[in-house]
This record gives C-alpha cells, structure tokens and sequence, in this order.
C-alpha cells in the first residue's frame, strides 16, 4: 500500500500531469511535421469518419437520390443517438458493465455522439445497396474517401489536433492551479491564478493568440520544419509509428492520471477552464416538444475536461494507421537515390500512375509529353526533409520531383 501510495503521488503530481500534457501537444507538431504524408497530394481517406463525411457532404447523385441520401443520414443520426442513449449508455454502461463513470446521464451525449458516427457509417452502406441495385451509379457510392487532398487534410487535422491537446493541456494547468490536492506546490502561482479573472483573460487571451498563430504558420507553410530540421532530428516509418504510439499512451495517460481516476465519482468544485462557473447547461426545447420531456445538454466536471481528448484520438488514431502502413506509392511519393522520398507535386497527373510507375527509375526515363522532359524533371524540385522508407535510421531527403 505504501508503495502505491508513493507511486500515485508522483503519478499524479501536477509536474507530472503538466509535462505529459504538454508533450503530446509538441509531439503532434513533431509527427505531423516530420509525416511524408502531409506533403502527398493524393485524396485523402479515412476509415469510418471518412464514410461518415461523404455520406454528409458529397457524392450527392442529384433529383430523388438526394432525397433518398438526407432521409437515410438523418435516419442514421436518430437511430445512432437513441442507441447511444438507451442501448450503450443506459443497459451496456449502466446496467449490464456497471460504470460509475457513465452513472446516471453522465456520458450520454458523448456516447451519443459515437453511436451516431457508427449508425452513420452503417447506413452509408445500406445507402450504398440502393445504388448497386440501381446499377450504374459506383462514381456516387459513399467510400472512405474525403475529396480534399492529404496535404490540404493534414493540415485541418493538425488545426484540429492543436485545438483539442491545448485546451487539454491549459485545462490541466486549470485545474492544477485551481485545486489544493498538493498544497506545498506552486503557491504563489495557484495565487495569482485565482486572483480576480486572471484566470479567464489570461485562458482565452493565449488560446486565441496562440491558435491564430498556430493556423497561419500551418495554412501558409510560413515555417519549413524541413528546412529547419537539416536532418537533426531524423525519423522514418517506423519511428514515427512509435511515435504516434507515444502520443496515444499520453493522451489515456492524461486521464489516467486525474485524481479521481477511474471512476470519477467526485463532483468537480472548480470553474470550468475559462468560465466562471462549474458546468455549462444548455435547454433543448425542440425534444419537448417531441418527446413530451425536457432534455438538455448538460456538460460538468470531467467530461467537460476529457471529453474533448476522445474526440482527439479519433485523428491521432489515423495518423498511427497510417504510419504502421504506409506505403510510398499510395501517396503518390516513391523512394530515390540514397532511399529519399520523392513527392510528385502534379495532382492531376497521378491518376495516370501506379505502384510500378511511381518509381525513381521510371520517372527518370520516360518522358513527359507536355514537356519533353522526363516525369523527374518536369517537375520543379522542393527539398523537404525527411527519412528513408525502409526503415534504416538515417537523415534523408524529400524532394518534389
């Protein structure tokens, strides 16, 4: 018991709970600058949210098949959080698995959430059946794909990663400095947090300059990683798998490590990170009106903290997939000499190509006919650092070519 005692204390010291916070926000800047995929101009996919984001947005087919498309999306989200609610929260959580943590309503919109991206990717395969049936119609099938470029993706995921790790992490230093589990640390700073609403400017004014900061240097590739780095800092596949690994472990660590982990059955006595009050209550008046009852979003305590994390490894999720599989060629990038990463920068021109096509020697042969050079030349060169495809620990080099 002593030594569980001692191993909690350090476990959950606010030092402790500080520096993992933070880490996983620098290591999703590291992976996404040192990932190869983020410079790929190839469509982007991904599995589940990517059906669930066609199903929505695009592959509308037009006349009575839009029709037909909203009525089975909206289907889908009814079904996927009346499930969510009574099938998942209230009989799997609460009555059969006995979460203390989903008690009562606690969980039920983030749980709702989940079964509505599940029933959507359900029901964009059931939408899919009616067009098969109808023969004809493959190029409007609902598929994993995203219609926006990996590069053009990459960047909203890193946006949005940015946006969900930091509020995480401020809100740890929130909570750190507002509560008194540790009383000896960090007095005078615990002081001037609480004092007036030093805690609610100073919240909302580093979020918001930071973030303005964050997305103009990620939209513009102001800052070049690649040029900066010169291979001081080398990775390849495999180290970055490890790497998104790292950043998945900490991202369960930062809840783990809460004080009232796993159960959290303390009610939380601290404002909410930058507000003045302990929850956030919203009214919704359109189920009264069809279920006969009130219901509202009711967000408090830790779900309002962590909540947000289980929307931010749905991303970092894709980003371990895709770095435990990746391959050069599906990404429209191919291995050259000394084992760099060429990118092809010519979207439109890799329809055309394939996995024996998109190779350094056939590139360097054949002969573009809308320039008369070859493919490799062709292209205007743009050195990016990185390491090599197969898995040998040293610095290389990605060039568009």
């Amino acid at each position: 018991m002593e030594i569980d005692a001692r191993f909690r204390y350090y476990f959950q010291h606010p030092w402790s709970r500080l520096i993992v916070a933070y880490l996983v926000t620098f290591f999703n800047f590291l992976i996404f600058a040192e990932d190869p995929i983020s410079h790929s101009q190839t469509e982007a996919h991904m599995i589940v949210v990517g059906n669930c984001f066609s199903f929505l947005f695009n592959k509308y087919p037009g006349l009575g098949w839009n029709v037909l498309k909203v009525v089975c999306w909206i289907l889908a989200i009814i079904t996927g959080m009346l499930a969510g609610k009574f099938i998942f929260h209230r009989q799997l959580f609460g009555r059969y698995l006995r979460l203390k943590v989903f008690r009562e309503d606690h969980g039920s919109w983030m749980t709702m959430f989940f079964s509505a991206i599940l029933f959507l990717f359900i029901f964009s395969h059931i939408y899919n059946l009616f067009l098969l049936m109808a023969g004809s119609m493959e190029p409007h099938m609902v598929t994993d794909s995203m219609g926006i470029r990996n590069e053009s993706f990459m960047k909203i995921a890193a946006v949005g990663t940015w946006m969900g790790d930091f509020v995480t992490a401020w809100m740890v230093t929130d909570m750190m400095l507002q509560d008194q589990h540790y009383p000896d640390w960090g007095k005078a700073a615990r002081r001037f947090w609480k004092q007036g609403n030093n805690r609610i400017v100073l919240f909302w004014t580093v979020l918001i300059s930071l973030t303005s900061v964050v997305v103009l240097v990620i939209s513009t590739d102001w800052i070049s990683w690649d040029n900066l780095n010169r291979g001081f800092l080398p990775s390849d596949e495999i180290s970055r798998a490890f790497l998104a690994s790292f950043i998945l472990v900490f991202d369960l660590l930062i809840v783990m490590q809460d004080w009232e982990f796993p159960h959290f059955m303390g009610d939380l006595d601290m404002n909410l990170p930058g507000m003045s009050t302990t929850h956030v209550k919203v009214k919704l008046p359109v189920c009264k009106s069809i279920f006969k009852e009130e219901y509202h979003i009711h967000i408090t305590g830790k779900w309002f903290n962590y909540g947000i994390i289980f929307l931010v490894l749905i991303l970092d999720l894709n980003m371990w997939k895709n770095q435990i599989f990746y391959q050069p060629y599906e990404y429209g990038q191919y291995v050259g000499p000394g084992e760099k990463i060429f990118t092809v920068e010519e979207p439109e021109t890799l329809v055309f190509f394939n996995r024996s096509t998109l190779t350094y020697a056939w590139r360097s042969t054949n002969i573009n006919p809308d320039s008369n050079l070859t493919y490799k030349a062709s292209n205007a060169a743009q050195v990016l650092i990185t390491n090599t495809f197969k898995n040998r620990m040293q610095t290389c080099n990605r060039h568009g070519a």
